[in-house]
């Protein structure tokens, strides 16, 4: 029961498609207790109060009546109130569309507006309160799975394949999502923060991701070098610099997300350090390459570089 609420909770909805689900797993809940109910007192009447042999026309009344009509009846409605809710869960979205690719292990995130340039991010994920987003999900890799339990249910992810899902925050807030399709040996490691910002608030906020971050200065000037020096640049991109890689996260605002590692660990310049010098035994099978031999200065002046990307 210490489960049924929180940000990672299909029964603590805030948004309308959770809603909705959360509403089909209780009338389900019900109608499946109430022929618990009925079962179970049938045969308590059987074993305890009317234990002595019946007339084979009462048998087969109950037979009819109790394992033919009855359940019959209360499947047939379950499936028609269940089928009734799809229509308004396959409504279009709003205008703005996000893709979101699952990658072992880690999650592409593009933004793409109705009227400005698409905002590319990765492993965190913005969505406006009351508006309908729509979610392009696709995958180049294996099967993964796409759900935010407080906010819809969960698609998967198919190589070849784009699925579609459509969300609405209710209220602001930051929830929990995760990979619910074992991809591999980082699959528990594969989450994400979702955070419901204000209209306003989200507008702004995403033209702000379509400019490259303030220049670094300081020990984050020197860590910006050694990040290009050292050829991060291949695989990541930060926008306004020569780092253009697309293999892995794009991290041109990755100081502002509170997780790295895809909700693996806090963003704290310890916690980057340690995981540009450790990835393997914190992430198994990422396919980003350690770098234990780098010294501890220059893994700190590349945290803090990574750090003011903001």
């Amino acid at each position: 029961m210490s489960s049924c609420s929180g940000v990672q909770s299909a029964l603590d909805p805030a948004g309308h498609e959770a809603r909705e689900v959360a509403t089909l797993f209780w009338v389900m809940a019900i109608g499946a207790g109430v022929v618990w109910c009925l079962v179970l007192g049938v045969a308590v009447y059987a074993t305890r109060i009317r234990p002595d042999p019946h007339e084979e026309a009462v048998g087969w009344r109950l037979i009819l009546w109790g394992g033919v009509v009855f359940p019959t009846v209360v499947l047939a409605a379950l499936l028609v109130f269940g089928l009734g809710l799809m229509p308004q869960l396959r409504e279009p979205g709003e205008g703005l569309r996000i893709d979101v690719s699952g990658e072992q292990f880690w999650w592409r995130v593009t933004y793409r507006p109705a009227d400005g340039p698409a905002v590319v991010s990765a492993n965190e994920i913005r969505v406006p309160v009351g508006e309908r987003v729509e979610f392009g999900l696709t995958s180049p890799d294996v099967i993964h799975a796409f759900w935010i339990p407080a906010l819809g249910g969960k698609v998967d992810m198919i190589p070849g394949r784009e699925n579609r899902l459509v969300l609405k925050a209710e209220k602001p807030g930051t929830y929990r999502g995760a990979c619910t399709e074992f991809c591999g040996a980082s699959h528990a490691l594969m989450a994400f923060d979702v955070v419901a910002i204000e209209k306003a608030a989200f507008s702004a906020w995403l033209a702000a991701q379509a400019t490259p971050p303030s220049p670094p200065e300081g020990e984050a000037a020197r860590g910006r070098e050694l990040f290009l020096r050292h050829g991060c640049g291949a695989c990541h991109r930060v926008a306004g610099t020569e780092a253009a890689g697309e293999v892995g996260p794009d991290l041109t605002r990755f100081g502002a997300r509170a997780t790295l590692g895809a909700a693996t660990l806090a963003n704290t310049p310890d916690n980057i350090a340690r995981f540009v010098r450790e990835t393997g035994a914190l992430k198994p099978r990422a396919k980003m390459p350690a770098y234990p031999n780098l010294p501890g200065e220059e893994l700190a002046a590349i945290a803090a570089y990574l750090g003011s990307l903001k």
